[in-house]
């Protein structure tokens, strides 16, 4: 099956394909590639997804891989197996088998006679991640990787867990984000008569995947599988990395870096201010012409072009400065520098000891302890844990959050003072729990007051030594732990103030430990910040770091429509606090006449002084529909927790028109692992 699409410097086409795969799954494939590709064989650029090619990203599909073939390559998306319109079952995140049948297609797609037999990767977020997977597996034909926002540690950057502690905003709702979109059908038009057998496999055979998530609370075998950082070396493909200090995902940027520049793997990596969308149409911006920077590095790899692709700095990152604190941003003021070598060497540090009387100093100033109860309400104004620029997503001005913590605070600054790293908090404390946890946060705060989050930390105790092997907190002794925050580059301007602010709660980003947490935090010297500094006009400035605007790419006719919101209430007899999070979308797609979307909304319970209140329900729907053909699930999930065990629940009803045509109810009581 062939369509011409919107005519680039090279006329396109498009075919579907079925990729058979040795144990008999068939996987579908749309590519488009040159229409003389058959007599003049073209590179192969793979994006390998389970959001449903015919739908869920068919309107950003057209825009990126049209673009691609226009300027001589094959531009080719594939379904993951048990998803979209692909045969089989979708088991779980990242598993061995879906980089097995990566390996497969990408040996297909060197042998067909449209391409030249080298073949590259690319994808943001779970493309991301197994672009680099994938590379860790030395198939022969693998040439290249882009990888936007991804990690190369499962356990410690994810949606799952951070610093050990149980992740409450992200880890439920993105479980029954997946269990919705798995649990609709292939489409009738492409597999023919099989799809009802197809979808009616999946909805009895597709697992809730937050209850193996949350049955590894360590970080075991589970997590080890397709963490990179287990063996950079084992990645011999060249790696451009993409991350944006508005994403979830910025400190794996860092160590993946860090780990293939050691290993030897030609690399460059590129942090821009950008949420968890693509950098040419990513809010905050700058956005650039990031489909450019695509192909420069495709060209270079695939074609053996010698464009300069590698001449360039290790890393091109975006210094940020301050901004008024707002839960969106269009832009983010700041600038392009560089850096030659990565890890920095010799990094000049900024040393600032928290004292008593709650100021941040240069001075280590007098031991004292403060002493601190944390409050249930702390962390209603985190933000998104992954933004996608969103009109909710950021944080907003974190005075209130401030309030509810303790706070140290510097004094304004008398010159500017630039950072690029991770800044480190070394924290002597003592609790009065055997399991507690610490929520760290940067702020740089105003003249006016107004304070705007930099970076932050979470800490299990229980995990201070060791991810695999934790061990209860000794109650009342003196504990000194080291918590390296998010990596980040920012630009505090003189006038401002630095300030490091330490809670034992903050929901629902961190599931709460099973009691209230008394904290003593000993200052004078024992707890201090310690800033990675950076010269303003150093020599690792870029001098020549010209992106150029995103270029006008083709589009599926039709429509997305939504909308998101979110409401924080507080009632105060008894303090409780629910926050809720919604979004609502219906996208049109002209040429196949199908309309699909969805409606989600995740709301957040708790009461001050009861953590075991805490309380996450997600409920949703995702629908198809064309002509008479109507298709709805129907999805309500929860989690609650007690002292001993978590509790998770998930009840699913699919719909065929008015018909119901399968329910599940299920309920798992999982236990709670020095959580």
């Amino acid at each position: 099956m062939t369509a011409t699409v919107q005519r680039l410097p090279r006329e396109t086409e498009v075919r579907e394909d079925w990729i058979e795969l040795s144990d008999g799954c068939r996987l579908y494939a749309r590519t488009v590639l040159p229409r003389d590709a058959a007599t003049d064989p073209v590179p192969a650029v793979l994006e390998y997804l389970p959001y449903r090619l015919s739908d869920g990203t068919a309107h950003r599909d057209a825009t990126q891989h049209p673009y691609f073939a226009g300027h001589g390559y094959a531009g080719v998306r594939v379904d993951i197996r048990g998803t979209g319109n692909s045969d089989g079952i979708l088991l779980d995140e990242y598993l061995a088998s879906e980089q097995d049948d990566a390996c497969e297609v990408i040996a297909w797609l060197a042998e067909q006679p449209w391409c030249s037999g080298r073949v590259g990767m690319y994808g943001k977020s779970w493309g991301g991640f197994n672009g680099l997977q994938v590379a860790a597996r030395r198939p022969p034909a693998l040439h290249a990787v882009i990888s936007a926002y991804f990690t190369d540690d499962r356990y410690a950057d994810d949606v799952h867990y951070m610093g050990g502690c149980v992740l409450g905003v992200e880890g439920i709702s993105w479980a029954s984000y997946m269990l919705g979109l798995n649990a609709l059908p292939p489409d009738p038009e492409i597999v023919g008569e099989r799809w009802r057998e197809l979808w009616l496999e999946r909805l009895e055979r597709t697992p809730f995947f937050q209850e193996a998530w949350l049955t590894h609370q360590r970080r075991d075998d589970f997590w080890r599988q397709g963490s990179i950082c287990e063996d950079f070396a084992a990645v011999r493909a060249p790696v451009l990395l993409i991350g944006g200090w508005a994403d979830g995902y910025t400190n794996p940027v860092d160590r993946t870096l860090a780990g293939l520049t050691g290993a030897g793997v030609p690399c460059r990596a590129l942090l821009g201010p950008w949420s968890h969308a693509w950098p040419e149409v990513s809010d905050p911006g700058p956005r650039i012409g990031f489909l450019q920077e695509c192909l420069r590095w495709w060209d270079h790899w695939l074609r053996d072009v010698r464009n300069g692709a590698m001449d360039g700095p290790l890393l091109r990152a975006w210094m940020q400065e301050y901004d008024p604190p707002r839960a969106h941003m269009t832009d983010r003021r700041g600038r392009w520098v560089s850096e030659g070598r990565w890890p920095r060497e010799e990094v000049p540090v900024q040393v600032m000891y928290a004292r008593g009387d709650g100021t941040l100093s240069e001075e280590r100033g007098p031991a004292r302890e403060v002493e601190h109860v944390g409050s249930e309400l702390a962390g209603a104004d985190a933000g998104a844990w992954c933004p996608y620029g969103e009109p909710v997503d950021f944080p907003p001005d974190q005075r209130a959050e401030d309030g509810l913590a303790v706070s140290f605070t510097s004094g304004p600054l008398a010159e500017r003072t630039e950072i690029l790293g991770r800044p480190i908090v070394r924290l002597q404390l003592s609790v009065d729990r055997p399991q507690a946890l610490v929520a760290l946060r940067l702020c740089d705060v105003a003249p006016d007051g107004s304070s705007l989050l930099i970076a932050r930390a979470l800490l299990n105790l229980t995990h201070r030594d060791s991810h695999t092997e934790p061990t209860p907190v000794p109650v009342g002794a003196p504990l000194s732990v080291e918590v390296p925050l998010d990596f980040a580059g920012h630009a505090f301007a003189p006038g401002h103030r630095i300030r490091l602010a330490v809670s034992g709660t903050y929901w629902p980003y961190a599931w709460p430990s099973p009691q209230p947490v008394r904290l003593r935090i000993a200052t004078g010297g024992a707890t201090r910040l310690t800033l990675p500094a950076r010269e303003p006009d150093g020599d690792g400035e870029a001098i020549d770091v010209d992106f150029g605007p995103p270029e006008e790419t083709p589009a599926a006719s039709g429509f997305v429509r939504g909308r998101t919101w979110r409401t924080l209430r507080r009632d105060l007899a008894p303090q409780t606090q629910t926050l809720e999070v919604g979004a609502c979308e219906r996208n049109r797609l002209d040429r196949t006449e199908l309309e699909f979307g969805e409606h989600r909304r995740r709301r957040y319970f708790i009461t001050e002084g009861d953590p075991l209140s805490a309380r996450v329900e997600c409920d949703g729907e995702h629908f198809l529909t064309r002509g008479d053909w109507h298709i709805r699930i129907a999805l309500r999930t929860s989690m609650t927790s007690t002292a001993d065990s978590f509790t998770v629940t998930h009840d699913l009803d699919a719909y065929e028109g008015d018909t119901r045509v399968h329910a599940t109810r299920r309920s798992v009581e999982i236990p709670r692992d020095q959580v």
